[in-house]
């Protein structure tokens, strides 16, 4: 699809607005050295806090454009309004952007009203979603470098390409997900693993974040392993209606 014909299916589809309610719940990434919430990530809730998977299925391929942009300007507006001054992490699917630049006018607009900082956002793309076109996704990290925003990669380990993908695209941020967490301190091949993503991280100059962890022993032994961010239901689960602070964490 040539950039014309990108701005133009952006201008009109994207505009739209899904026609259910959904909100935003907020889970913190806490950075355990500093013992301080280094930012938070975004996560779609229905209205009344019901699950992620419940508003997601009533996304289709004729909405999902229009989920994908109203889901950035949520994030925002909502962060805004709980007077968020950390990192902010928004989900984004790489296959619902025709063109990059054009399917930002809405995030680019959003900030500007709520007077967000570009460079506290980090879009999170997930290696659960088949990427058709590599090149595509290329420039879409490109695009928002350009404006200022990071990129993560997410559920690394759990997905379609893992090394593969991140030999191709080079992400701001590599988060490990729970596949690999779990139980990571009696498991030797997730040690090895993990290790190895750690050294690559370290190799390329990414950050490295732990998502999912459960328990102690997992985070003393991924500390061990070098990493000191993390996201799981052991520092705290997502809330709705407020933001948890650096006193609410399971330090």
């Amino acid at each position: 699809m040539s950039g014309f014909e990108g701005s133009l299916r952006c201008g009109g589809i994207c505009d739209a607005k899904p026609d259910f309610p959904f909100t935003m719940a907020f889970q913190p990434v806490v950075d355990l050295e500093a013992k301080r919430i280094y930012g938070y990530e975004a996560l779609v809730r229905g209205p009344e806090g019901e699950s992620a998977a419940s508003v997601l299925s009533r996304v289709t391929d004729d909405t999902l454009y229009a989920f994908d942009q109203a889901c950035r300007v949520k994030a925002i507006e909502t962060a805004a309004h709980f007077g968020l001054d950390r990192r902010l992490s928004i989900n984004f699917l790489p296959n619902a952007v025709y063109h990059p630049d054009a399917c930002l006018r809405l995030t680019l607009q959003a900030a500007r009203e709520h007077g967000f900082p570009l460079d506290l956002i980090t879009f999170e793309f997930t290696e659960n979603e088949r990427i058709v076109d590599r090149d595509h996704l290329k420039a879409i990290i490109a695009a928002y470098r350009r404006h200022g925003f990071q990129t993560a990669l997410d559920d690394f380990g759990a997905g379609y390409a893992g090394l593969a993908l991140l030999a191709d695209f080079q992400p701001d941020v590599i988060k490990i997900d729970r596949v690999l967490v779990a139980n990571v301190d009696t498991d030797k091949p997730r040690q090895a693993i993990i290790a190895g993503a750690v050294k690559t991280a370290a190799m390329l100059g990414l950050t490295i974040v732990a998502e999912g962890v459960e328990r102690r022993e997992e985070v003393e032994t991924l500390r061990n392993m070098g990493i000191n961010l993390f996201q799981g239901f052991l520092f705290a689960r997502p809330t709705l209606g407020h933001l948890p602070t650096d006193d609410d964490i399971r330090w």
